[in-house]
């Protein structure tokens, strides 16, 4: 017997409260198997690709591509299980029902895939009503005027389209068939019992959308009283990033200090380990610096809970790294550097990257970050006041290496030159410490053996 399942927009992790429906990967009427994609969402940490899990035809969808839900309102509803003799889908024939192959009445199976904070067992056994012999089926009849949100039992396409045709409300229907659900019958007689003039009358879009659902469309000019021009709503990976950014300049007491270095030496160093082995990235060994420094310099490693007035000093160095995408700026974080040699360090650079340039990161490989390294360089830029990573205590910038007139042994000469610029959380330590790391990462750069004394 069919049943008329909902799934909602599941907890995706890391306390994201709402997606962006990107693009829908499934159509109404379509057959999906347990656990198939079923449509791409955009959180403010990564795209991903939410599976349903159930198995069957799709019903309903809620939510319009571009517009935003939140964690817990109905994405889709999927009728599972066997289909009567005279129905239109069979359990063989959804390709994966949790009903497929089993008697009619047998609990359905639930998914195996499970999706941070949501967990796809077995939905609950739905007992079918049996109407008493003798008793014809009911009349199609409007429900009360106040029906709560749900799915709704329409297993054919057919239906749907025939009701949207005439403006009709299935909500608003109480089904004839089995377990409640709405037959062409049942459509066909509600419409000849609407008057025409309501029949032809546009509905209302809030009273057909379950009321949890948040659809945000795009704000355009025109639609607000500020100043005229293109609006761009802050949402996606660019909200996130505007909050949080908002949020480190609000509760966060920072100060900047800076520094240029001379990295000749740690060039030609590079070049002799690439000379020997798999290639490191300029940014590889600078993180195998940063955790040598903040080994020396835990201040830096810390977080601040204001509530608790104390400083939390952190065991492990998660390392994030700014890269920019076509999506916007985002930050892979290397988790346990300090343990990690340059060449791993530079490997988990380079996969974390190209995850990034897909879309295809993880909320988990996006967050718990406790220390930022930030390569404005690339863009072509010497030095910048970077903006700490919330709840982060530091972020350590570096501009671009280029040619430069510089002192070296008493004697003017041309060096590779690179400014370095630490911003601090003034809360967690003074300047004197703040001072000492960046005068310990610049010394590194510099002179490339000196590192080798803290290995």
């Amino acid at each position: 017997m069919p049943q008329v399942l909902e799934f909602k927009l599941p907890d995706l992790g890391e306390g994201l409260t709402e997606a962006e429906i990107v693009r829908w990967l499934v159509e109404v009427g379509d057959v999906v198997a347990i656990d198939q994609p079923v449509v791409e969402v955009e959180t403010a940490k990564a795209m991903v690709e939410v599976p349903c899990p159930y198995g069957g035809v799709v019903t309903a969808r809620f939510g319009e591509e571009g517009g935003e839900l939140p964690v817990g309102a109905p994405l889709l509803t999927v009728a599972v299980g066997t289909a009567e003799p005279s129905g239109t889908m069979t359990g063989s024939g959804s390709g994966a029902g949790p009903a497929s192959g089993a008697a009619a009445g047998a609990e359905p199976s639930g998914s195996g895939n499970v999706l941070v904070g949501y967990g796809t067992g077995a939905p609950p056994v739905r007992r079918r009503r049996v109407r008493p012999e003798g008793l014809s089926a009911p009349a199609a009849v409007p429900a009360p005027a106040a029906v709560a949100p749900g799915p709704v039992a329409v297993v054919s396409p057919l239906v749907r389209k025939l009701a949207r045709q005439h403006d009709l409300d299935l909500r608003q229907l109480a089904g004839s068939g089995p377990d409640g659900l709405i037959l062409r019958a049942d459509v066909e007689s509600a419409i000849r019992s609407v008057p025409a003039a309501a029949s032809t009358s546009p509905m209302s879009a809030a009273s057909s959308a379950p009321s949890s659902q948040v659809v945000r469309p795009a704000v355009t000019a025109g639609a607000s009283t500020g100043p005229a021009g293109e609006r761009i709503p802050l949402r996606g990976v660019r909200g996130a990033v505007a909050d949080k950014l908002a949020r480190s300049r609000r509760e966060i007491p920072d100060a900047t200090c800076w520094v240029d270095a001379d990295a000749t030496e740690l060039m030609a160093a590079r070049a002799a380990m690439n000379g020997a082995g798999p290639k490191v990235s300029v940014l590889a060994l600078l993180a195998r610096i940063c955790t040598a420094a903040l080994a020396r310099y835990p201040e830096l490693n810390s977080t601040v809970d204001m509530e608790a007035r104390e400083i939390v000093r952190l065991p492990e160095v998660h390392l994030g790294f700014a890269a920019q995408t076509e999506r916007g700026l985002v930050v892979p974080v290397i988790r346990d550097a300090q343990t990690r040699n340059a060449e791993s360090v530079g490997a988990e650079i380079a996969r974390l990257t190209e995850a990034a340039r897909t879309g295809s990161l993880t909320p988990a490989e996006l967050t718990g970050g406790t220390f930022t390294l930030n390569n404005y360089g690339v863009f072509g830029v010497d030095g910048s006041t970077p903006i700490i990573n919330h709840p982060e205590a530091a972020m350590l910038g570096v501009g671009r290496i280029v040619p430069k007139p510089w002192v070296h042994e008493g004697e003017l000469a041309v060096r590779r030159v690179v400014q370095l610029s630490l911003t601090f959380d003034h809360r967690v330590c003074d300047g004197g410490t703040a001072g000492g790391f960046l005068r310990y990462v610049a010394d590194c750069v510099e002179q490339p053996a000196v590192l080798l004394r803290t290995l």
